[in-house]
């Protein structure tokens, strides 16, 4: 029994929640659109309109390699040190897409970066939750590499 209401539990939690999104938390969305935001369920949030300053809660919504490579080391820049940066794509190259799970992985690694979740949004949209390195922890991932002295 005790199996089953754990398993009602996560099947009713919403995306943010998934997300561990909690209210009150300083965010930026960049590139999402309004309804793949109402669709995950999120808490009342600080949303900033522009990119200044540290947040707890970033979001980068892409397409393309090219563009992840060229946004990513901008939205980590303002992550706040306990801080997460989910990067969602579209899924099985929807939308055009040129972007993977090992290529997400591979770039948020590159920039110093490690992924921890992922979770589905939509049926277009996947997301990777990416966090600052903790000190002393050792990191080995197939996909990607860390910088020295990350």
């Amino acid at each position: 029994m005790l199996q089953m209401s754990r398993v009602a539990r996560t099947m009713t939690r919403t995306v943010a929640e998934k997300m561990g999104i909690r209210a009150g938390l300083r965010s930026y969305f960049a590139h999402a659109s309004p309804g793949i935001l109402a669709s995950m369920n999120l808490p009342t949030l600080v949303i900033a309109e522009r990119l200044q300053g540290e947040f707890d809660y970033i979001h980068l919504f892409v397409e393309t390699q090219e563009a992840m490579e060229q946004q990513f080391p901008v939205m980590r820049d303002h992550l706040a040190a306990d801080g997460m940066l989910w990067v969602s794509w579209p899924k099985a190259h929807q939308l055009g897409s040129d972007l993977s799970l090992p290529i997400i992985i591979g770039i948020g690694y590159s920039h110093g970066l490690v992924e921890s979740t992922t979770v589905s949004i939509n049926d277009v949209w996947s997301a990777i939750k990416f966090t600052h390195p903790k000190s002393g922890k050792i990191y080995q991932n197939s996909y990607g590499t860390l910088p020295p002295n990350t």
